[in-house]
């Protein structure tokens, strides 16, 4: 870890959040990994913020900004598709372009680790990862994520369907 990454917090989405909400929301590169089959209006996003309660156990998912003190916001981080009985929750982590391989990653995914495990009490995490996306494979594997299984041509792209490889992490015993 680095003094730029040291410095990284996370916070609920704010009304000022919305522009680079909309940049990482609408980069239909990313489209392929998620289920976003078009763009998001300024409406859809000011609604989500305005009206999201940021509970995820009212909301069954959380969106937490990933902010540097002078850099503004440099992250997403989400739980999706939790599940209260199960205690289980998808992680996604969507990392501003121009700060991308400079290891904000993996901060953001150690700080929601952090946040999920400890404060929310769940019990699980995982992950859908594209084959092909092998920095985020290698990204889950460093913080103790263990492959659990392959879903064979799971996600259809442009070139035709892709396999997707399960990531998972269990809150660690405490005693």
């Amino acid at each position: 870890m680095n003094a730029y990454t040291e410095s990284l917090f996370l916070r609920a989405p704010e009304p000022e959040d919305l522009a680079v909400m909309l940049a990482m929301e609408n980069d239909a590169a990313a489209w392929t990994v998620g289920s976003a089959t078009g763009y998001y209006s300024r409406y859809q996003l000011k609604r989500y913020i305005a009206e999201n309660q940021n509970d995820i156990y009212t909301d069954r998912q959380l969106r937490l900004m990933v902010v540097h003190p002078l850099d503004g916001v440099v992250a997403m981080v989400d739980l999706c598709s939790f599940h209260p009985r199960h205690n289980r929750a998808e992680v996604g982590v969507m990392v501003r372009t121009d700060r991308r391989r400079q290891g904000v990653g993996r901060r953001a995914l150690q700080l929601l680790e952090e946040h999920s495990f400890t404060r929310l009490g769940i019990h699980q995490l995982y992950a859908y990862i594209a084959a092909d996306n092998v920095y985020s494979l290698s990204l889950f594997r460093q913080e103790g994520f263990a492959e659990c299984g392959c879903l064979r041509q799971w996600l259809y792209t442009p070139v035709g369907y892709q396999d997707v490889y399960v990531y998972q992490k269990i809150r660690p015993s405490v005693e």
